[in-house]
């Protein structure tokens, strides 16, 4: 079993909006939580920061470590064909996070393509990963 092991920033704004990246490396384009996986030997909040500048542009500071998600993926419903010979161990790190400088842009050449602002309830009408409603939940939003 492969294992994978990512950060995720729920941020929201003064209007309560939440900041959320566009994934489009899965087996549909959808929105999801900004953030990524770790590299060798990163610690989780500087690769929340890091992902963040990459996903959205906005430098952030981790204010509260909301929880750990974890699940496992068959192999049959891996994103990348060339790894589906077998399941994949996700642990998703997720933290409340604030902004504290940067502007809102885009990623390029990147596994999301943009970002924005979403009220809770234009949220529940786009098409969207499990992870956003599983962050959401944890942050108390939902």
């Amino acid at each position: 079993m492969d294992l994978r092991v990512a950060a995720y920033g729920v941020i929201t704004d003064d209007d309560h909006r939440v900041l959320l990246a566009r994934w489009v490396e899965g087996r549909r384009v959808a929105w999801t939580m900004p953030g990524g996986g770790l590299e060798d030997g990163e610690d989780p909040e500087l690769a929340v920061r890091r992902e963040l500048r990459e996903e959205t542009g906005f430098d952030i500071e981790t204010t509260e470590l909301l929880g750990i998600h974890s699940r496992v993926i068959p192999a049959s419903r891996r994103v990348r064909r060339d790894e589906s010979h077998t399941p994949l161990h996700t642990l998703r790190i997720l933290y409340r996070a604030e902004i504290v400088g940067g502007a809102l842009r885009f990623e390029k050449n990147g596994s999301t393509d943009m970002a924005g602002w979403f009220t809770v309830d234009e949220v529940a009408e786009l098409q969207r990963v499990k992870l956003v409603d599983i962050a959401l939940r944890m942050a108390g939003i939902l």
